[in-house]
Order: structure tokens, then C-alpha cells, then sequence
């Protein structure tokens, strides 16, 4: 019995091989489709070398990862990586850590899990214009923020205060994926994927077009949904936008979001690099900078951050003096990293919602607690 699939077959001219098929469509006999979902990931990574631009990174071409393992029969390199992202507890936990606002009365402000899933959308956006590795810039995009703090920024803060050699959340978050996931032993990710990560930050330059579409995205999502949460919260509105800068940009969120990504795109197609045009790429630091002036760091939205702070220095204090009542995964690195690393790990690696709770176990009476 014979079954209709649609997977064309590709000549070496880019072709379809077979003129029988019609739009993608053919019968394939059952000895023949064994032999194609054996061969998957070796078509994907043929298709790369065929459809994508000379500059994007193509999963054949991966630099590997710290461990190597047996490929896999349906997925290319940087699929994997993608999947076991998704897959990981520090994943799921962006859903309840801060993106700005803290602990905001509506359903519809950003957590730092929809920040990440908005940078993937745009991210993804772009590459595919590009013809870049839409799974590549997919699995960096979804690891970006793995090691950010409860309370947003104001964790970041805390730490990188305490922390003899500072903390970032760029470098944090190659140091969940790399030591502290899966029981601690690490997701071990492509080379290219941790580069990406790392150098998603404005100050950071990555090593492939898809980081720095990354890059881009992040702050493309971030400018324009605080801007979208800041409005809904009454902190800003749409008239205390800077004109010149929705003149250039576009004056909502959607018209922002998507004048920006044509405005990479006219610039960066055909090209060995990623970047906006002089006139967005002004306007845009000029939209972050009143974002910081306005929102970020003295607003009304900040008011609850000195309870916050107050609340991660003494659970850090504490845990720095306690190490053993750490779980597992973070004591195995105490002789390599030192208490006040392994500390901070799992600070960072809380929920705002757990934060509070540790709070409370450790600092407040059982008698007042109202959890």
C-alpha cells in the first residue's frame, strides 16, 4: 500500500530530481521512506547548504560541542540544542521571574519567559529574510536569559555587587547551560549556541550573523514591550514618547517592531554583516536611553525594588554562610568555583515567587507568614 507524503526530492540543480512531482507531492513507496527517516538530518543539512545565504552557519559546519555524542537521525545540531533549551528547569522558571515590573496586578505584563519568546518571534523574523539558520538563531534566542535573576535587573544588581568578580546575566546564562543544568552536569550546547549567548548583550559582538540577530531582537523587544507594559501601568504615556524618535521609528508598537526589522533586513541582506541603518540605530539608543531615564530606573515601577534588594542580600548572606543546605547540583562546584560563586548560582537561578518564599522559611516567623 502506497501513501501520499510531501517531501519533494531535490537533483543537484536545486531541482525537483523526480518531474512527477507535483507541488511537493509524490507517492513514496514504504522501503524508500526507511531509508528517507533514517537520512533526515543529512536532507536537512543538504537543504542548509543549498537554500541558505553564503554567510549563515550551517549545523554541518557546527565547531561541536565540549562532549561529543552520536548525531541524531531526524535533527540537525542546532535543532538539539533548541529542544533541550525548551526542555530545561531553568526554562520553564522565566515564567515567574521579573521582566520589569514587580509582581504586577494584570495578566498582560511581560514575564521574562514572553521577553524570550517575543526576541525568538522577531528573531526568527529576520533570519528567515536573511536566509540565515533559522534554527540556530532560534536555539540562542531561547537560551538568551536563562541566568537572569529574580526581580529583573534589580537581582543583576545585587549580585554583581556582592560578587568579588561582578556577575552578568549573559555570562550567567552560559554558566546554567554549561555546569549548573541537568543535575548539574550541564545541557552541553554547540559552540555556536553558547557564543550567541554570550554575546547577545549590546556590547557583545558574536561569532555568527545569527547571534547578532539575536542581539538586535533582544533590544527591539524589550524597548517596545517596557514601552507597551509602562503605558498599561500608567508610568508613561504615549504622549511622553520622544516625537523625533516615533517619526523615525514609527508611532506604535506594531508599526516599531516591524519598521525595524525591514529596516535590518534593506541593510544586512546579501551581506557578511547584521546591522540597522544610522538613522534607526540613533533613534533606537535614543528610545533605550529615555526607557532608562523613565521607566528602568526611577519610576514608579521601581518603587517595591529596595524591599526586593534588601530580601536577595540576606538570602545571599545566608546561603554564603550555609552552604551545605544547598541542593546537590550547586555543592558539586564548591571546590572549583568557591562559596560566594556557588551562592550566587542559585540566587540567580530562583524564581521571584521562590525568592519570597526562602524568605520567609528562613527570616520570617511561622506565625506571620501569610503564604
Amino acid at each position: 500500500m502506497r501513501r501520499i507524503y510531501c517531501n519533494t526530492v531535490w537533483g543537484t540543480s536545486g531541482a525537483p530530481a523526480n518531474r512527477a512531482v507535483f507541488h511537493g507531492i509524490k507517492t513514496v513507496p514504504a522501503a524508500e521512506r526507511k531509508v528517507s527517516y533514517m537520512n533526515t538530518r543529512q536532507q536537512l543539512e543538504e537543504l542548509e547548504r543549498r537554500l541558505l545565504s553564503e554567510h549563515a552557519a550551517k549545523s554541518a559546519d557546527s565547531l561541536g560541542r565540549d562532549r561529543p555524542i552520536e548525531p541524531c537521525s531526524l535533527r540537525t545540531e542546532f535543532q538539539r540544542d533548541r529542544d533541550r533549551i525548551i526542555h530545561c528547569k531553568s526554562f520553564r522558571r522565566l515564567k515567574y521571574k521579573t521582566q520589569v515590573f514587580l509582581s504586577p496586578e494584570g495578566d498582560h505584563y511581560r514575564t521574562r519567559l514572553t521577553h524570550t519568546l517575543e526576541v525568538a518571534q522577531i528573531a526568527r523574523t529576520i533570519s528567515r529574510a536573511l536566509r540565515l539558520n533559522e534554527d540556530l538563531t532560534e536555539a540562542i534566542a531561547l537560551g538568551h536569559d536563562l541566568g537572569h535573576t529574580p526581580f529583573g535587573h534589580i537581582g543583576e544588581s545585587v549580585l554583581n555587587s556582592v560578587l568579588p568578580k561582578g556577575f552578568r546575566h549573559n555570562v550567567q546564562s552560559v554558566r546554567v547551560v554549561e555546569k549548573l543544568e541537568n543535575g548539574g552536569e550541564g545541557l552541553n550546547l554547540t559552540k555556536e549556541v553558547r557564543d550567541g549567548i554570550l554575546n547577545h548583550t549590546k556590547d557583545g559582538r558574536a561569532m555568527t550573523l545569527e547571534g547578532r540577530v539575536v542581539s538586535y531582537a533582544d533590544r527591539i523587544a524589550y524597548i517596545n514591550h517596557d514601552i507597551d507594559d509602562a503605558i498599561r501601568a500608567g508610568v508613561l504615556s504615549p504622549e511622553d514618547l520622544p516625537k523625533d524618535c516615533l517619526a523615525v521609528l514609527g508611532d506604535s508598537h506594531g508599526r516599531r517592531i516591524n519598521n525595524m526589522i525591514l529596516d535590518i533586513v534593506r541593510e544586512s541582506d546579501g551581506r557578511d554583516y547584521v546591522r540597522m541603518s544610522p538613522p534607526f540605530e540613533e533613534h533606537m539608543a535614543k528610545l533605550r536611553a529615555f526607557m532608562f531615564e523613565r521607566v528602568y530606573t526611577d519610576s514608579t515601577a521601581k518603587a517595591e525594588e529596595g524591599k526586593a534588594r534588601g530580601m536577595l542580600e540576606k538570602l545571599y548572606g545566608h546561603f554564603l554562610q550555609h552552604v551545605e543546605e544547598l541542593p546537590r547540583e550547586f555543592v558539586r562546584h564548591l571546590a572549583e568555583d568557591g562559596p560566594e560563586v556557588v551562592a550566587a548560582d542559585y540566587i540567580a537561578c530562583m524564581t521571584d515567587r521562590f525568592a519570597v518564599r526562602t524568605y520567609q522559611d528562613l527570616f520570617v516567623p511561622k506565625s506571620w507568614s501569610i503564604w
